[in-house]
Formats: structure tokens, sequence, C-alpha cells
């Protein structure tokens, strides 16, 4: 699949709406004051993986036992992309959805969702305090969403093709022979998300240090148009942009991908099926996401929605959530004594990485210290037209 999807294209003047929403500063909802009785479910938006009640697995199930317990049956709507997830969020209906970075700020100052009163939440102070006043969810002093997981954009890799872990993003960026003697071209992956372009800003940041690019989702016109035009010839190698995460699973098993941006949830279920698939960070680091469970500012159900965000952070769920999707746990106590995860799980899955990986947030035009950078709206229809060949 060569250019971006129908889906993405009708996304784009939502996006471009929203992000000039980011300058328009944020308006305050009523903040709940007690919790009381649920009203019977709990409707949530969520990446695939991140909410199983054992449908796929019977060991990952962390829905069943909240249902019996506050008799909220959660419904789940899979969104592939942050963009899928504003969008979703901006037609409302929803109580809850599992944000990264690129998409809460736009979330918050869009009015889409309201402040959560933390003590409300009694395993808030069991949240790593790396974590609880993250940017991406913490503004002016407010806390708009408990945090859920975090973890880095991997490089997936074929273990066939590579006999040992590339040590560079080169490898799905720039057209090169690969290890097995054959050419890179068709048979890697890029995300088809306008995000992404963090990416190219990343490897560039190594790569082209005379660039000065600081903040990969910080760029000024000349670094973003150099991200462009890496992005312009990675295209030329791209067998498809992916977005949904079982179809590239399928590719990597079906149709000779042999490397690709990822998510641990793939490698993990790649790798659980017996295929020849590992998955490194690079030399340059890696872009990632940091993920917070946010309240729709119109909830219709509120109380169960606070249910939900302390079920969230249990450390059951949370160990249990991080051995299935690769991640690393919001709440640090997960990370012991959990019979999926294991005692090494959390630094399998990244947890000494946490300084290595630029979190994805929202790129605004005023970026600091009198700097204008390019904002996200721009990400987004330049992104579309890489895509489409222009």
């Amino acid at each position: 699949m060569s250019g971006m999807t129908v889906r993405a294209k009708l996304l784009g003047a939502a996006l471009v709406a929203a992000g000039a929403a980011l300058g328009a500063g944020v308006a305050a909802a009523d903040m709940l004051q007690s919790v009381g009785a649920g009203e019977g479910e709990v409707a949530i938006v969520a990446w695939p993986g991140y909410i199983e009640r054992g449908e796929t697995d019977k060991n990952f199930d962390w829905v069943t036992d909240f249902e019996t317990a506050t008799g909220c049956k959660v419904t789940i709507k899979t969104a592939n992309t942050s963009d899928e997830m504003v969008a979703l969020m901006n037609e409302g209906g929803f109580d809850l959805v599992t944000a990264s970075g690129d998409a809460s700020l736009r979330l918050i100052a869009g009015n889409r969702v309201q402040e959560v009163n933390t003590a409300l939440i009694p395993s808030w102070s069991k949240v790593d305090e790396r974590l609880q006043n993250a940017p991406w969810h913490t503004v002016d002093g407010k806390h708009y969403g408990v945090p859920y997981q975090w973890g880095s954009n991997l490089l997936a890799y074929n273990t066939n093709t590579f006999k040992e872990a590339p040590k560079s993003w080169s490898v799905v960026f720039e057209e090169q022979t690969l290890p097995d003697g054959q050419s890179n071209k068709g048979r890697v992956q890029a995300f088809d998300g306008p995000i992404y372009i963090a990416d190219a800003a990343l490897y560039l940041k190594a790569h082209k240090p005379e660039l000065g690019i600081t903040d990969p989702y910080a760029l000024t016109e000349d670094q973003y148009k150099a991200a462009l035009d890496l992005l312009r010839t990675q295209r030329t190698i791209v067998a498809r942009y992916w977005h949904d995460a079982f179809v590239q699973i399928d590719d990597f098993k079906n149709e000779g991908i042999v490397a690709s941006s990822s998510w641990p949830f793939q490698v993990n279920l790649l790798i659980a099926d017996k295929q020849p698939i590992a998955s490194t960070v690079p030399e340059e680091g890696a872009t990632g996401w940091a993920d917070t469970t946010m309240m729709h500012v119109d909830a219709p159900h509120p109380n169960c929605a606070y249910l939900w965000m302390e079920h969230s952070i249990n450390p059951k769920l949370q160990g249990d959530l991080a051995a299935w999707f690769g991640s690393v746990p919001a709440v640090l106590d997960a990370c012991k004594g959990n019979a999926l995860l294991g005692d090494g799980g959390c630094d399998t899955n990244g947890l000494g990485n946490f300084d290595r990986i630029s979190f994805w947030k929202t790129p605004v035009a005023n970026c600091g210290d009198g700097k204008e950078c390019v904002p996200y709206y721009r990400w987004v229809t330049d992104y579309i037209a890489i895509l489409g060949g222009r």
C-alpha cells in the first residue's frame, strides 16, 4: 500500500482544527468530587491489545473481574493511531481513551477531556513518580488522566535476514544491501501516522548534527524540510505504511517484510508464533509512547470511568498488560511477583531505556525560548502528501 489510507485523508481537516486548538488555551470542566454507584457500563477507546478479556489468550484477562466487582460492563473501540483516537473523542459517546502523548495535549486543549481528581484514585501514589506530573497529561498543575503504560517504538527485524541486530535505523530509511545480500527495497515498512516525522528527525539528529536538532518534535523550518526529504527518499523503498498491528504481523509472516518500526505487541505475538523475529533499539535511540487513561469531558458513565481508572493501575493488571504488550508498567510494584511478566520482565521490556526514548508529544508552533517550530497541522498535511507521492 503506497499511499495513506482514505481514513487518514478524512481525518486531515479535523486534525488541522485540533492542532490549531493547542494555541487557544485550556477550558475547565467540572471535576468529579466523589465516586458514586456505577452506571453499568464504561466505553473505552484503546490501542489494540490494551484491554483484554481473555478472548485471545485466557491468561490475559483484566476485564472480567472488574465487571464482576463493579457491575460496569466494558465496551471497547479499538483505534490504530492517535489521530483516530482524537477523531473518536471529538465525536463523543465514549468515557475513556488510552491516549499517547501526541494526542493527549490536543484533547486537553480542545476541551475533549476533563481534569481528573486524583484524590478519587486511591492508588495514585503508587504511580511511577516520573509519570505522575508528566507534561503530556499535566497542564498548569492539573492532571488530565492516569498513566497506564509506556514503551519504545522498536526496530523489528527478521533474524534469518539479520544474524545480528541492526545497529541503525538506516535499514528502513535508506536503500541498501542487507546482510542476506538482497536490497531492502520493498522489504521494509514505516508507520502510517504523521508523528512518524519525528522518527526521521531523530535519525537526522544523530546523522546530520549540523542541522542542530535537539527535540524531534520541535523542528524549525530547515530541520523539518530535512526530515521530509528523508521520508520522501524512504518512500521509494517502503512496501507498506502500517497502522494495523495485525496486518503488520501478517506482513512479517507472509509478505517478505524483514524490518520495520513496530510495537512490542507485534513482536511478542510473532515470537510466540515461533516466527524468526526479534527487536532492538538502535544506536540513535527511539521514539516512544507513554499512554494515559483520559476521561471525556462529557463522559456518559463517570462513576464507572473512575472505577476503571483505579482498576487500571492495580499491580496485577499492570504486570499482566506489560507481559502481554511488551510495555513497561506505570506502577513499578508490578515489576515483581507477577507470574506472567516474571521478575525480569520490566528490564526485558525496556525499563532502563526511559532516558533514551523521545516520547510522543504534539508539535506546536511556539516551542519555547522564543523559538518558532512547525506545528502539527502541517505534519498532518505534509505526511499525507508524502505518502501520496508528493
